[in-house]
């Protein structure tokens, strides 16, 4: 075989190659999702189903930017799940007791509840961001044992039963309603991510972000308080949740304890499949988007062809698994590449 016959072949392996260092494994990914679920249900690629997507996006799409602005600074928030059903619990509720008080009040009620709801998801990001922080506590650590705490304050003032009371207004407008044929979450949706987008790209504490998780010794010895920073990204972490609580408290008209809790695992695997790496410092915001699109396509393609919620489970764990071992390999190829 000569050199010209044996060169095109390689070509397209680097090809391969390079955008896999580049993309990272989720356009194989999304590719495969289209591909098997389009073939076995044609009412996958419609429409309508397509709109259904974007809107189960949003809540995904808002706690997802929160988890990659912690992962950035070589973070990780388990928190998320009970900080969303935790400020669910109290939307609903401040929402009910100021309609209680004052049935005539509907838009004060919604202003005070949905207030209160983003409020209960800065607080609980303080509190992780003093532990990580100040306390030099593991994030691992910290953010688990407030999944235990927040989850029990939401099961505590719920009662463990869904929280009524709401004015049905709260629901048609936040979660039903639509402006030029599209749901208003999508709005919202949009509006958070081109917000956490010019953070991290045209913002200095954006840069600081990344450079905390790249080196945070350098980021020390350059005179930067990277400890407001490394705050900064657990209050905003804390705050998107509270925000996607208020929203799904919209969606489902209640206030409920166990709300969020799939989103926990979804939010980490949207960021690693969309190339954030667990080491921090390594993340653009629109893979995340494609991320979070992907993760949202896989369950709504599973659930079109009937696979098991419990099943479900098994292939979303298993494709983080396999996302982490390609973010791993990406990462040794892109050094194998730079030190040649």
């Amino acid at each position: 075989m000569t050199a010209s016959e044996s060169r095109p072949p390689e070509l397209g392996g680097n090809l391969v190659r390079r955008l896999f260092v580049r993309l990272g494994i989720l356009p194989f990914f999304l590719i495969a999702a289209i591909v098997l679920f389009s073939s076995i249900e044609p009412r996958f690629l419609s429409p309508g189903n397509f709109v259904n997507i974007a809107r189960q996006s949003t809540y995904l799409l808002i706690v997802s930017l929160g988890q990659m602005i912690v992962l950035l600074t070589a973070g990780l928030d388990l928190s998320i799940g009970s900080t969303i059903a935790l400020a669910s619990v109290v939307t609903a509720t401040v929402m009910g007791g100021m309609l209680v008080i004052d049935p005539t009040a509907v838009w004060l009620a919604i202003a005070a509840g949905s207030a209160a709801g983003i409020a209960t998801g800065v607080l609980v990001g303080s509190v992780n961001a003093i532990g990580v922080a100040i306390f030099n506590v593991s994030p691992f650590m910290m953010t688990l044992g407030m999944l235990s705490i927040a989850f029990g304050l939401a099961l505590t003032i719920s009662g463990g039963s869904p929280v009524y009371g709401m004015p049905d207004v709260f629901g048609t407008t936040f979660a039903y309603d639509r402006v030029l044929g599209i749901p208003i979450p999508i709005y919202i949706g949009v509006a958070v991510f081109a917000l956490v987008y010019l953070l991290l790209n045209w913002t200095r504490a954006g840069r600081y972000l990344y450079a905390l998780g790249s080196n945070a010794r350098a980021v020390h010895l350059s005179g930067i308080h990277g400890v407001s920073y490394l705050f900064l990204a657990y209050v905003l972490c804390g705050l998107l949740a509270g925000a996607t609580g208020v929203l799904l408290t919209a969606r489902v008209q209640s206030g409920e304890a166990n709300m969020g809790q799939e989103l926990v695992l979804q939010s980490i695997a949207a960021c690693i499949i969309g190339g954030v790496s667990l080491f921090g410092g390594i993340g653009r915001v629109g893979n995340v988007l494609l991320g979070v699109i992907f993760i949202t396509l896989l369950t709504n393609g599973m659930n079109m062809v009937r696979i098991d919620g419990y099943l479900q489970q098994v292939v979303l764990g298993a494709v983080l698994i396999l996302a982490i071992i390609a973010d791993q390999t990406r990462l040794r190829i892109a050094g194998h590449t730079l030190t040649r």
